[in-house]
C-alpha cells in the first residue's frame, strides 16, 4: 500500500503534535518554579522541532543527504511559528492566567498548516537541477 506524502504528513504531524504538546507540558511541570514560560516554550520547540525535523525528513519528504542545510532549514520555517507560539503561550498563561494545557493547544492547528506549506515549498524541496542531473 502506497500512502501519499500529505497522508504521511498527516500521520508524523499527529505524532509530532502529540510529541510536542506534552513535551511542553512536561518541561512546564517539571521546571515551571525555575524557569518562566517564555524559557520553557523555547526548549520545548528546540526538542519538538528536532523531531519534526526526523520525522519530516525519513518518513514524509523521503530526502537524501543535506541534513545540516535542511535542519536549519527547517528551524528558519519554525522559527516563526515558535515565535507567535511563544508569545500567545506567554500571554495565555503569564497575562491572561489560561490553563497551560489550553494555551498550548490552541497554538498547535497553525503551526501545523504553515509548516506543511514551508517545508514542502523550501525545507525539503528538491532542486531541479538535482534531480535532472541524477535522472538525466
Amino acid at each position: 500500500m502506497i500512502i501519499s506524502e500529505k497522508m504521511r504528513y498527516l500521520l508524523a504531524g499527529g505524532w509530532n503534535t502529540i510529541f510536542g504538546y506534552l513535551v511542553g507540558i512536561g518541561i512546564f511541570l517539571l521546571l515551571n518554579q525555575y524557569i518562566n514560560i517564555i524559557l520553557i516554550a523555547i526548549l520545548g520547540n528546540i526538542i519538538s522541532i528536532t523531531m519534526s525535523f526526523i520525522t519530516y525528513k525519513l518518513f514524509v519528504f523521503k530526502t537524501r543527504g543535506h541534513w545540516l542545510s535542511e535542519y536549519l532549514k527547517c528551524h528558519l520555517v519554525y522559527g516563526v511559528n515558535t515565535l507567535l507560539g511563544t508569545f500567545f503561550l506567554w500571554l495565555f498563561v503569564d497575562r491572561l492566567s489560561f490553563n497551560i494545557w489550553l494555551a498550548q493547544a490552541a497554538v498547535i492547528l497553525p503551526v501545523i498548516i504553515i509548516s506543511y506549506l514551508m517545508h514542502k515549498s523550501f525545507t525539503f524541496k528538491r532542486n531541479a537541477l538535482f534531480i535532472k542531473s541524477k535522472h538525466g
